[in-house]
């Protein structure tokens, strides 16, 4: 009635627990099952912590080692084994249980049903009925023997005639008496150990007992003080899933925001960024434009300014030659060959005949008066305020999500309020209290019952020890009495004492011995039948699995735990799955299965799984048609540039210019091969006048050549870079007005796509922090709230009292009383044939000599002792 009481008072505020982390863990496989596929998985959820659930500290350990002692006890189960090695008959006693729940019947047994299975019962109990057999043979025939043996002791028979024989193996046969007698008797004493061991064993773990009952209680009473706080835990950290889910509710628009802009801006960036970069080419357009024209000013006045000098040179070199110092034969051919060069002082590039630039480059200072990169970054700005448009947009949605979910909350709250959590704990503690002062009050008679027991125990272990003190002093003073040179009538007075008591322990042995057998017996069919029927089979869990038979109780009812509990027997709940799970420490509310009760998915989907939240969600609508990527300025900047005239500028000509050389001969040149034939000539003023004129050319190269040899480089950068910036420069802009109409027509007409698909990713995220909170209160449903150990440390516990401090006790006693009893028997027999070497015999054999041959033939006679006077 404890454990069924226990139990139904658990259910009450189960339940509780169950239906407020329902909530939580039916949120896991929804999570799994609001991820379908589609083309871009969803950004993985940030996992929260709900932190641990308050823990429950259990004290009891319901393990038993029982030390030395277990070696006994391990006898004790090998003797039961090999008396019963029969396998647990689940089946029979299922049967038997099935056809004898309405009563048993006497006219029922003659079924043939039911005689098969007396028969197989007796086929099983074979073991202990031959045993039990030879018990009874033992107490019904010694008491019978004992009469016979005394009548016929009185009768001068069966040893009782005061006449012992003389022969020549007296002594090795008195010795081996004595030696079986002294064996047996330690045999014995050995049985008297081991029961009295398993007697006092008993008393000992009484107080072990205690111990167990307190802390089990104990943990009875954490498990129903911890359980409530447990339960408002898991409820309570709805909040930390809530306040996660507000926090992103919050920024909705970076999150949500964000996400569509993402999207986006796969199209709408590139676009900008063409734009962009095309704004960039307009200034370095300006740039070239500009270098172009200054470089070709600077060339255009360099290339007459050279020419005149170069004309003078030419002029002022040829009157040289023509001095008298050049007729002369030897230096006339130096001046002739000088003389032919002179030509090459010229100009090679006309710069004067290329088109001017300005008419293009005063187009595109015009284009560039509009700042095409400050309205592309409006259209960056623009796009980039996606998040904020979000926020603004959904305003009134975020604010009504807010208010489902304080309301869910309140729903949680008030949900664990509705079941008398308080009530029942206080009712199940009094319960406790009050049990454990009712099972304490009987701790008096328990002791006083066990000291009776105890007393009872050694009372029956003090009739072996005498038997023993009656073998042992008989030994004692035999032994030490006996004289090797006394005839049997003239032993002495120690050694007939000692045969006394020998014989007098026969007498204890027989008035004891069957009443220690009926009590062995006893002990015997009762403690063996319980090891083998309740103890064994609850260890190895057998018997779970005979209560937990369907249909056991009632052919309608399934399982008789479920039936019994909930009143539905067809619940697949067992005695052997709940032992199980609460011993594995599992919560009562998986345990127990109350998911029956009350469906945690039911109520998850009605409050956490909200169908309102998922169409509030849906009916997210984002107008993102007032962003503008390129306002009509900027888009008719872009046809200016390209209608600038860049392109018409004539490239070729430029390149064919710039790629000839300033001049028809490099002028360093011209001047050192002047230098060297000038070296050839006569000292005199011939040499340092043609000497004078090298130095002169040196000059016009570098004060003049050089600054156009840089304006020609220059010129041709800028031009090559004018003519790959203006290749195909209407189409390049084409192109980019393209795109950005791309991207707005997807922005104005198929962003409700992607913003349908990014608030969808967005609300599963939001469902995946519930989802985390219910899988967590699962897990913690499971494993960790209302943890029902102590169920399973109860039934360990009563195993533990039942079957190992008393069962194995009990058994162990009669397994050492019994040999005792069973060692009686050769102890009677070595005393009675060793008491008649010690006592003092009426009569002895006498020898004489033989009348009828010369030799001397000894022949014994019975004669009474002599009398001497001092007798």
């Amino acid at each position: 009635m404890l454990w069924t009481s226990w139990l139904v008072l658990l259910l009450c505020w189960g339940a509780t627990s169950g239906e407020q982390q329902a909530d939580e863990s039916d949120g896991t496989p929804a999570k799994a099952r609001a991820d379908p596929p589609r083309q871009r998985s969803p950004p993985p959820v940030e996992p929260l912590d709900f932190g641990f659930v308050p823990a429950a500290v259990y004290d009891t350990h319901a393990y038993y080692e029982p030390g030395p002692i277990g070696i006994l006890f391990h006898m004790v189960h090998a003797f039961l084994y090999a008396i019963q090695p029969n396998p647990f008959p689940k089946d029979m006693i299922v049967k038997v249980i099935q056809q004898n729940m309405g009563g048993i019947k006497i006219e029922e047994w003659r079924k043939p049903d039911n005689v098969v299975l007396l028969l197989q019962w007796i086929y099983y109990e074979v073991g202990f009925l031959t045993c039990a057999t030879i018990g009874i043979t033992f107490v019904v025939l010694i008491p019978i023997i004992g009469m016979c043996f005394c009548v016929c002791r009185c009768c001068e028979n069966c040893g009782g005639e005061m006449h012992q024989r003389q022969r020549k193996n007296a002594d090795c046969q008195r010795g081996f008496y004595t030696a079986s007698l002294v064996a047996t008797s330690i045999f014995i004493t050995l049985g008297v150990l081991i029961a009295y061991a398993a007697n006092h064993n008993v008393t000992t773990q009484i107080k072990s007992t205690r111990r167990l009952i307190n802390t089990n209680m104990r943990d009875l009473k954490t498990f129903a003080n911890n359980t409530p706080a447990q339960v408002q835990y898991l409820t309570a950290q709805y909040t930390t899933a809530k306040n996660k889910v507000l926090s992103d509710l919050d920024n909705i628009g970076p999150l949500l925001g964000g996400r569509i802009h993402s999207q986006l801006e796969k199209e709408v960036v590139p676009s900008l960024d063409t734009a962009l970069r095309m704004a960039g080419a307009m200034r370095e357009t300006k740039e070239a434009l500009e270098n172009v024209s200054s470089s070709l000013e600077v060339l255009q006045e360099g290339t007459a300014k050279l020419q005149a000098s170069l004309s003078g040179e030419r002029a002022s070199l040829s009157n040289t030659l023509s001095d008298p110092a050049c007729t002369n034969g030897a230096v006339s051919h130096t001046c002739n060959t000088i003389r032919s060069t002179l030509s090459q002082l010229g100009i090679n590039a006309d710069f004067s005949e290329l088109p001017d630039v300005s008419h293009a480059l005063a187009n595109i200072n015009t284009v560039l008066k509009t700042d095409l990169s400050n309205i592309v970054q409006k259209g960056y700005s623009s796009f980039n305020d996606t998040p904020k448009l979000v926020h603004e947009q959904t305003k009134n949605i975020v604010s009504g999500v807010k208010g489902m979910l304080d309301k869910v909350g309140t729903e949680i709250n008030s949900f664990s309020k509705m079941f008398p959590v308080e009530a029942s704990l206080v009712n199940f503690t009094n319960f406790l209290n009050q049990g454990q002062k009712n099972i304490e009050s009987y701790y008096p008679q328990v002791d006083q019952l066990d000291f009776y027991r105890w007393i009872g125990c050694v009372a029956a272990l003090c009739m072996v020890v005498l038997v023993l003190a009656f073998n042992t002093l008989g030994l004692l003073c035999g032994a030490c009495g006996y004289d090797k040179q006394a005839t049997p009538t003239t032993r002495g007075c120690l050694s007939n004492t000692g045969g006394n008591l020998l014989m007098a322990g026969v007498g204890f042995s027989f008035i004891f011995a069957w009443v220690l057998m009926a009590i062995v017996t006893t002990l015997f069919v009762v403690g063996g039948n319980v090891e083998k029927l309740i103890c064994e089979p609850l260890a190895n869990r057998q018997l779970f699995k005979i209560i937990d038979t369907p249909f056991l109780v009632h052919p309608a009812k399934k399982n008789f735990l479920p039936g019994m509990l909930f009143q539905n027997p067809n619940i697949d709940l067992t005695l052997g799955s709940l032992y199980r799970d609460c011993h594995e420490n599992n919560g009562l509310y998986h345990s127990l299965q109350l998911e029956t009760m009350f469906n945690i998915n039911s109520f998850l989907n009605r409050t956490v799984y909200n169908k309102d939240l998922a169409k509030v969600f849906e009916s997210v609508q984002v107008d993102l048609q007032d962003i503008m990527l390129l306002e009509q300025a900027g888009r008719d900047n872009l046809m200016n540039f390209a209608n600038s005239g860049v392109g018409e500028i004539d490239y070729e000509a430029y390149l064919a210019e710039v790629n000839k050389g300033v001049t028809l001969v490099d002028l360093l040149s011209f001047s050192t091969d002047l230098e060297a034939q000038a070296d050839q000539l006569p000292r005199g003023a011939l040499e340092n006048a043609l000497k004078g004129h090298a130095s002169s050319i040196r000059q016009i190269h570098r004060d003049q050549v050089v600054p156009m040899l840089q304006a020609m480089s220059t010129l041709s950068q800028s031009i090559k870079q004018l003519q790959r910036m203006s290749n195909d420069l209407p189409v390049k802009v084409t192109n980019i007005l393209s795109a950005i109409d791309a991207a707005e027509y997807l922005i104005t007409h198929n962003a409700s796509h992607v913003v349908k698909r990014e608030t969808k990713g967005y609300t599963q995220s939001l469902e995946g922090y519930f989802k985390q909170y219910t899988e967590w209160v699962k897990n913690s449903l499971t494993a960790e709230v209302a943890q029902c150990k102590p169920i399973s440390n109860i039934v360990d516990s009563m195993e533990i009292v039942a079957c190992s401090f008393i069962v194995d006790s009990v058994n162990t006693f009669w397994f050492g009383l019994g040999g005792c009893c069973i060692l009686l028997i050769p102890s009677i027999i070595f005393s009675v044939k060793l008491a008649k070497y010690y006592r003092r015999m009426d009569t002895e054999d006498v020898f004489e000599d033989s009348p009828y041959s010369d030799t001397l033939t000894r022949f014994p006679r019975a004669s009474a002792p002599p009398s001497y006077s001092d007798w």
